[in-house]
């Protein structure tokens, strides 16, 4: 099915891509945000009990305020918030969307080909495009042997699945900090591995001490400078100072972080960087290197997934929206 031109198409509801929808929509331009999953689809999947690190203010967008009895939001606030944004800005999405690739039209504008959540096949047409899609649906693999077991998962959503199992945690920063805690709490028998001598200094101020506190005492066994070399049904093989060993897991949580989808990018015609995945991009306009397709977000930042958080990345939307509606010829949307 080929829907009508449009002058944007925006892949990614999450807060960047509805903050762009937001500023396209202020600016009269014709846009749809194009999503494969659910509205902010990786807070939709972050850990159940989640709280945010920064304060609600700062995970505002569109200036709807973000109101909330606590100092740090939860994601079911989040969710509630972003819901609330879309409906009062009547944005337009179209959920369950999944863009397969994006093309350059020989006469200009773009052709995006689409599969929906039956798999039936789409074409949507466009004069400009934002890729505002994240990084959380691609975990960083590891490449060991087993890592595709049914046991073992990138991704952490709640503890209480893995009361009085044994449980091997694999990271060594904020996610693996606090998926260790909350699962020891939780009347898990955790084990954390990481590959580096020391915690990441990333880990936020308030969980370090905790869980150095946990791993003095032995309460959570740690293996630093410890590399997974194996994953088998009933333990993970490890290598570190002491040699290898086995250490016996019913599951595996590989925590070691995620990456935007590069290949959609370079399918597109994206030159990305090879060791950071960071697209070729003006710093100013977010324009790619593929003139009239642009990047709103965390898929800025490549695999420095650290650099661009909601926070920043909000504020992306306004200046593609500029950069769009002078490519475009359009004037400024009456005040």
């Amino acid at each position: 099915m080929e829907t009508p031109l449009r002058d944007v198409l925006i892949v990614g509801a999450g807060p960047a891509g509805l903050a762009t929808a937001i500023a396209a929509g202020a600016a009269g331009l014709d846009y749809e945000v194009l999503e494969k999953g659910t509205l902010v689809n990786s807070i939709f999947h972050f850990p159940r009990g989640m709280v945010f690190f920064t304060t609600p203010e700062l995970l505002e967008i569109g200036g709807l305020p973000f109101v909330t009895p606590y100092e740090k939001p939860t994601r079911g606030e989040a969710l509630k918030y972003y819901r609330r944004v879309t409906e009062s800005y009547g944005l337009r999405l179209a959920l369950g969307q999944e863009v397969r690739a994006v093309r350059r039209e020989p006469g200009g504008g773009f052709r995006l080909e689409t599969r929906d959540e039956r798999g039936a096949p789409g074409l949507r047409r466009c004069r400009a495009v934002v890729m505002a899609s994240g990084y959380y649906d691609h975990p960083n693999t590891i490449g060991v042997p087993g890592e595709e077991l049914p046991h073992v998962s990138h991704y952490y959503g709640e503890a209480h699945g893995y009361y009085r199992k044994r449980v091997v945690v694999v990271g060594g920063k904020n996610s693996a900090a606090i998926a260790a805690l909350e699962l020891y709490r939780a009347g898990a028998q955790v084990t954390l591995v990481h590959r580096r001598p020391e915690l990441s200094p990333s880990i936020k101020y308030w969980i370090r001490p905790d869980l150095e506190n946990r791993i003095k005492e032995g309460a959570i066994p740690a293996r630093l400078q410890t590399c997974v070399v194996e994953i088998r049904p009933e333990a993970v093989v490890v290598q570190g100072p002491g040699g290898r060993e086995a250490v016996a897991a019913d599951a595996v949580l590989l925590l070691t972080g995620y990456h935007p989808d590069a290949e959609l990018l370079r399918g597109a015609g994206v030159r990305v960087q090879e060791d950071s995945l960071i697209p070729e991009h003006d710093p100013e306009t977010l324009e790619t290197n593929v003139p009239g397709l642009y990047l709103a977000g965390a898929v800025v930042s490549g695999k420095q997934t650290g650099r661009i958080f909601i926070e920043n990345g909000r504020f992306h939307g306004e200046a593609v929206v500029a950069a769009i509606r002078g490519r475009l010829g359009r004037p400024p949307a009456a005040p």
